[in-house]
């Protein structure tokens, strides 16, 4: 079967919120908190805003270091070297280290950044663009990153480690997860060939950011991409003057604060952030940094300085400083020439909140980008829909309302009574008219008997189909298993699955088709039929 591609839009799948939609649509209300609407033609402004960026050769040492002792592909080791030219300049995307890369977006991130670095090349060649994996491995949610689920069964990495996850290390707990992973995949054609490079990547004792690192170098090096760990003193130093400002003022709180006030009047907001946004990351520990008695203090480790103390430490230990969710990006664009930032719909509504921040503290803000998604149909469930009489696209419908319109389609009895309801009020109001003659407060008793009978044609409407719908079983049955194929747990595919499955399955077409149909700034939801 060819592969094939056709594209949603966002708002009629019903699974982003209003705030992404309205995005998308150029909602007035959203203007005033981004610069750049994501379109090729703000790409020069964007250039314009990263121009004279200070930090590139700290930039390119710390990527070499990070690479040291991987086999780096032409194209990655060309593009880091690049990083070095005035003219280069960053697509970045960004991400927790899932193990094994977690959910499937992840995979949809990550192209996405290729594809629009390539679109850049093209389009803007006196520019060099090279995409972006910036490694959110500092953060301490361990529930969120340890777990990853293979054609529906869950494989969760039990681990007694504590602290920054990309800190965390290999452990026998999580070789055991590989072993059962590998009774799942090594039978499958490009299997074995998958585990041999989670398994390099793997090791025990291992980081998990250089496991991660390892692995992706290893899935997507062909397409130069990029991974930054920002874990490092080094990359940290650059952002010292923030952290001070930070400590000093507590400048974030106050600017996101008012943000997310303005957007609370349309929006649900998600990240309201602390009054200090920093945490204190040693060792396998990581705790907030909070303000007390003119004292700052992080009472989990018993720890305590003033402000020169801390600012001392902060000087002699920038790494030691790790910033949470509303500093994070402004982290990111301090270290990295960037001018495009492309993330899923949580992404985008907390960097909605921070253009404030990032001009307390004179960084450029990003254009950004709301990252591809896709849903992947196979060759065996794209047959199924289609002997349905349905598209791949009617499954965003609740399965009920699908289950209606397959037994409306398909039976040979009358199984809605439209017309009657349509004839049942025609009645009525002739009967109110005659009645409203002779006495005008029969009006209101006749509105009451059609209500009455309007509302049993409905019940008897709903018992009809439901009595109809037994002698379609079978096939009810098969629109189930569809749905709960495609929409594992009533969520998004690309929410739950890991990629393997496919990419065990189809190696050599899953990756170039993901590619080929992902989009650079055509923002549409894809359904890839392969």
């Amino acid at each position: 079967m060819d592969t094939h591609c056709s594209y949603v839009s966002y708002e009629k799948t019903g699974y982003f919120s209003k705030l992404v939609i309205d995005y998308l649509n150029n909602a007035e209300a959203l203007q005033p908190f981004y610069n750049l609407r994501p379109q090729p033609e703000n790409v020069s402004a964007a250039i314009a805003q990263k121009e004279g960026f200070k930090h590139r050769q700290v930039l390119v040492q710390q990527l070499q270091q990070q690479y040291e002792g991987l086999s780096v592909s032409e194209k990655t080791s060309s593009n880091i070297q690049s990083l070095l030219n005035e003219n280069t300049f960053t697509v970045t995307t960004a991400h927790q280290p899932n193990i094994f890369t977690g959910p499937l977006y992840v995979i949809y991130k990550i192209f996405h950044v290729i594809k629009i670095a390539e679109e850049l090349n093209a389009s803007h060649k006196e520019k060099h663009f090279v995409p972006v994996y910036f490694m959110g491995s500092e953060d301490a949610d361990l529930d969120e990153l340890n777990n990853i689920t293979i054609n529906q069964i869950k494989y969760t990495w039990q681990t007694k480690q504590t602290g920054a996850v990309g800190r965390m290390y290999v452990d026998k707990a999580l070789l055991q997860v590989l072993n059962e992973i590998e009774g799942q995949l090594s039978v499958l054609p490009y299997g074995k060939e998958l585990m041999e490079l989670f398994r390099s990547a793997y090791k025990e004792k291992t980081s998990i950011q250089q496991a991660t690192l390892h692995l992706l170098n290893g899935l997507f090096g062909e397409y130069g991409l990029i991974v930054l760990i920002p874990d490092n003193a080094a990359l940290k130093k650059l952002f010292q003057p923030v952290i001070e400002k930070e400590l000093k003022e507590q400048f974030s709180h106050k600017a996101v604060a008012k943000t997310t006030k303005q957007l609370e009047a349309h929006y649900k907001v998600q990240a309201s952030g602390r009054q200090i946004n920093l945490f204190y990351l040693i060792d396998d520990k990581r705790e907030r940094i909070e303000a007390e008695d003119e004292k700052f203090k992080v009472e989990s480790l018993k720890l305590e300085w003033s402000l020169d103390e801390i600012l001392k430490e902060l000087d002699e230990h920038p790494e030691r400083f790790s910033p949470n969710v509303i500093l994070r990006g402004a982290l990111q664009e301090t270290i990295l020439p960037n001018i495009i930032f492309v993330g899923g719909g949580g992404e985008l509504a907390y960097w909605l909140e921070l253009k404030d921040v990032f001009n307390a503290v004179d960084i450029p803000y990003p254009m950004l980008v709301l990252r591809n998604s896709f849903l992947l149909v196979d060759e065996r469930a794209a047959g199924k829909i289609k002997a349905m009489d349905f598209a791949p696209a009617d499954f965003f419908e609740d399965e009920h309302l699908l289950m209606n319109r397959f037994v409306h389609e398909h039976s040979n009895n009358i199984t809605s009574l439209e017309a009657e309801f349509t004839q049942a009020e025609l009645l009525y109001n002739e009967i109110s008219g005659i009645a409203s003659k002779i006495d005008t407060t029969l009006v209101q008793h006749i509105a009451a008997l059609k209500v009455k009978t309007l509302k049993g044609l409905s019940g008897l409407e709903k018992k009809m189909l439901r009595a109809e719908k037994k002698k379609y079983v079978t096939d009810q049955v098969q629109l189930q298993k569809i749905k709960k194929q495609l929409f594992p747990s009533g969520n998004l595919q690309e929410r739950v699955e890991n990629f393997s499955a496919f990419y065990t399955v189809s190696k050599p077409s899953f990756f170039k088709d993901i590619f080929a149909a992902s989009g650079a700034f055509s923002q549409q939801f894809a359904i890839l039929v392969r």
